[in-house]
């Protein structure tokens, strides 16, 4: 009996017999990597919501578009005749769709400034994100995801508080108080006083219930911490998406210039960097090949949204999504993937109107194998149960028994009602396959992701 031979029956037996698919859609496609047939087609060509399978198709646009050695920039300029000691003028910092500035690297920025001689900025401090158009959200990111950092504002001109690189976010950390009845203690990285906090929470006995909600109010950057935390709890994290991150970029990095002893006189504003003005640093991102690791490994939406403009910027001169998902519809069309048969509303699969049929997924990750940039593509994938965040990313935690473990690279989505898992499993023979697995209208998207385990699993043991 041939490998498909054997598999069908099997998956066939989940696919039909499951409890948990009933009432849902499932669509299922299984090629073979080495000459792309289909193994194994389950509603393949019905259109379905890839949730962030949508970024297999943002990461390979972009990536024939961009160049996997393409880097952004980050620039501060001054419209000041002369560079002294004391700048009369104003400071501008360009940002040019960098999603992994740090403050690490405004504090470098601020030191080359410092090298200069520069003490003083008689003027404001103007926040540039032009490269981009100001529409903040996609046009089907849901009102109650504003405040996630899933669902953070995309602007050429953004920071990240980790090296985990969720951009235009904040990060909170709330800790129990040291006795019953005091207030939790709270602290926010990168420490900033762009974000207010105001604190109602607090501590309760060992045996009390932690009720912590963290909210940030709608258009404005104040979040309020409400609820209980129990003595001795482990503390409590959660990132918050802020409220126009060009300014918030801006605010941070007038901090660090004040460590340097570089004080700016005037206000922080958004605008434009006039034609006649100088450069004084400038700082150059990561390359897009690493890039791509944070951004697949744990699917970050902002990265997706980035990089869909970043491309529409490049090839048709506007960094929006309209021009930006022109030019993916066009490069996976010149991969070979038929973008007539899908409806894609943004780069990162957070729409609920996304609609991809399982095969157009396998076809393209069957594709790109051929692709120069293919090595640094697979390395972006979540690696199945590697627990190094890096590495494993959204299956660190999944598919880690011996057939599977370090066999399947893959990624992840999940979405209310939404899950999927599409990529490569070398088998128990030694075959590699390609597989889609595209969940839809699940009651509990847990379910599906269990379910998705088990499919994959039976790919593997083949």
């Amino acid at each position: 009996m041939s490998g498909s031979e054997s598999m069908t029956p099997q998956l066939n037996q989940i696919v039909i017999r499951e409890p948990a698919l009933q009432g849902a859609i499932a669509g299922i496609s299984v090629r073979s990597a080495v000459d792309g047939a289909i193994l194994y087609n389950y509603q393949g060509d019905v259109r379905l919501r890839p949730a962030s399978n949508m970024k297999l198709l943002t990461a390979a646009a972009a990536l024939n578009v961009l160049g996997e050695d393409y880097t952004f920039k980050t620039e501060v300029h001054t419209n000041a005749s002369e560079i002294k000691k004391t700048i009369q003028g104003n400071l501008f910092l360009k940002g040019n769709g960098d999603p992994t500035l740090l403050k690490a690297d405004f504090d470098t920025m601020a030191m080359a400034i410092e090298r200069l001689g520069i003490k003083r900025i008689k003027g404001d401090l103007i926040a540039d994100d032009s490269r981009y158009d100001h529409v903040r959200y996609s046009l089907d990111m849901p009102w109650s995801d504003e405040t996630a950092y899933y669902g953070a504002q995309i602007s050429a001109l953004t920071m990240s508080p980790t090296k985990e690189y969720d951009s235009g976010s904040i990060k909170i950390t709330v800790k129990p108080g040291t006795k019953i009845g005091e207030k939790v203690g709270v602290s926010v990285t990168p420490k900033t006083n762009y974000v207010s906090i105001i604190n109602h929470a607090r501590t309760v006995a060992e045996d009390g219930k932690k009720t912590i909600k963290i909210v940030r109010k709608h258009s404005k950057n104040i979040v309020t911490i409400n609820g209980t935390l129990p003595l001795k709890a482990k503390e409590t994290k959660e990132w918050i998406g802020v409220w126009e991150p060009a300014r918030y970029a801006a605010t941070l990095f007038r901090q660090e210039l004040e460590k340097h002893g570089i004080k700016v006189s005037g206000k922080v504003k958004t605008g434009i960097v006039p034609a006649k003005s100088k450069i004084l640093t400038i700082h150059q991102s990561m390359p897009l090949s690493d890039i791509l690791v944070p951004f697949m490994k744990l699917s970050n939406n902002v990265h997706a949204e980035m990089l869909v403009k970043e491309m529409g910027k490049v090839k048709k001169g506007e960094g929006s999504w309209d021009k930006g998902l022109e030019v993916l519809k066009t490069e996976v069309a010149r991969l070979g993937v038929n973008p007539e048969t899908m409806v894609i509303r943004d780069g990162s699969g957070i729409s609920h109107v996304d609609c991809i049929p399982a095969n157009q997924l396998s076809q393209l990750l069957f594709l790109v194998q051929k692709e120069k940039w293919f090595p640094v593509y697979l390395n972006a994938l979540p690696v199945a149960g590697n627990p190094e965040k890096m590495v494993g990313g959204s299956l660190r935690k999944r598919l880690k028994g011996p057939s599977t473990a370090g066999k399947v690279k893959a990624k992840t989505g999940t979405l209310s009602t939404v899950t999927s898992l599409s990529g490569y499993v070398t088998t128990k023979s030694g075959q590699k396959l390609i597989f889609s697995i595209l969940l839809n209208n699940m009651l509990d998207e847990t379910e599906g992701k269990r379910i998705e385990d088990q499919l994959v699993t039976v790919l593997a043991n083949q």
